[in-house]
């Protein structure tokens, strides 16, 4: 879906691939396998980025990748392996394309999987704010060395956009709820400025039941009983934190999809990061992946049957105790093993 709701093109569907780094080149030729099952039709085109391909063309992000992500729109993104120390010429390949793509809205769903570390009744989505807020990059050092200064950024325009897109999102899901969660008593300018105009756009939804709450206080529930929970709409440092925080209660960060969403824009990608610890050892869990394409299907392609079909068939898989190493050791199915599963479920 288009950031207002309206139907993405569908002729043809396009996606452009991009593994990255370490196990991106085990879990995303997995979740493509499992999108053909599902949507034979999608175009699938490859491109490079992350730190190998920094080592091979000196950049992290090639101007030819970022052109076919644009004329894709639909995008898929393993993981990037940055280096531990500063290296010249060096960025981030999905924080650049996140913000030269425009995808301004990341949606982090956490329901409850049958893996041993879940939590049952788990069922909510963080909805954050994925162009601005301290993620900006605005830091500097003081004259003295010995003062660190960030800047906050908020907006009118970025906020009501992200607003109007959970809201829209809530209707058209079933969801029920929306908590905006917010530090407007200590940053008034900044965060209060995202609470009223979240509370705008709120108005223009009656038949949605607001709350908020404050983010300490928000990260209590979500420890003590994440299932008070619905749609949570909220800033992009606090978003990070929570949707973390979440995915402990859906059985793990290696389970946890995601999918950022801009006008005419989504980029997928699993929550977890490269594991160069297991890459190459064919024992990577695909689950995250698989789930950020339903994700895409569901949310941009307009495709909910497809994704449900794919969120039923791990669904299955998971509670007929057919698991990779990092949720349970003994038995464990290999990447391919796992997908092999999946596929014959679908």
């Amino acid at each position: 879906m288009h950031s207002n709701g309206t139907q993405a093109s569908v002729a043809p569907l396009k996606l452009c691939v991009i593994p990255g780094d370490g196990i991106g080149a085990e879990v995303v030729p997995a979740a493509v396998q499992v999108l053909q099952q599902v949507a034979p039709e999608v175009e699938i085109h490859s491109a490079e980025a992350g730190w190998a391909c920094f080592q091979k063309h000196g950049t992290s992000l090639p101007e030819s990748t970022l052109e076919l992500a644009r004329s894709c729109g639909a995008v898929l993104f393993g993981a990037t392996q940055s280096p531990a120390y500063p290296v010249e010429g060096y960025f981030s390949p999905i924080v650049r394309l996140r913000k030269t793509l425009r995808a301004y809205a990341n949606l982090r769903p956490t329901t409850w999987l049958p893996v041993p570390a879940a939590r049952p009744g788990v069922d909510l989505l963080v909805v954050r704010e994925n162009t601005e807020d301290l993620y900006i990059g605005r830091e500097q050092t003081r004259d003295d060395g010995d003062t660190g200064v960030a800047e906050k950024v908020i907006t009118r325009e970025a906020t009501e956009r992200v607003a109007r897109l959970a809201y829209q999102l809530a209707v058209r899901v079933g969801r029920r709820k929306v908590t905006i969660v917010h530090k407007a008593n200590v940053l008034p300018q900044s965060d209060g400025l995202f609470r009223r105009v979240a509370l705008e756009v709120a108005a223009d939804f009656p038949q949605i039941e607001t709350d908020e709450l404050f983010v300490d206080t928000a990260a209590y529930w979500m420890v003590k009983d994440p299932s008070r929970y619905d749609v949570i709409l909220t800033m992009n440092l606090y978003g990070d934190i929570l949707s973390d925080m979440a995915a402990a209660w859906g059985g793990g960060l290696g389970l946890a999809p995601s999918v950022s969403l801009g006008d005419g824009i989504a980029l997928a990608e699993p929550v977890h990061g490269s594991a160069p610890d297991i890459a190459g050892k064919g024992i990577s869990n695909p689950t995250a992946t698989m789930l950020s394409v339903a994700m895409l299907l569901r949310h941009y392609w307009d495709r909910a049957d497809a994704a449900a079909r794919i969120e039923h068939a791990v669904h299955r898989a998971l509670d007929s105790g057919e698991y990779t190493i990092d949720i349970y050791t003994d038995g464990a199915l290999g990447t391919n093993e796992f997908t092999s599963r999946i596929i014959d479920r679908l």
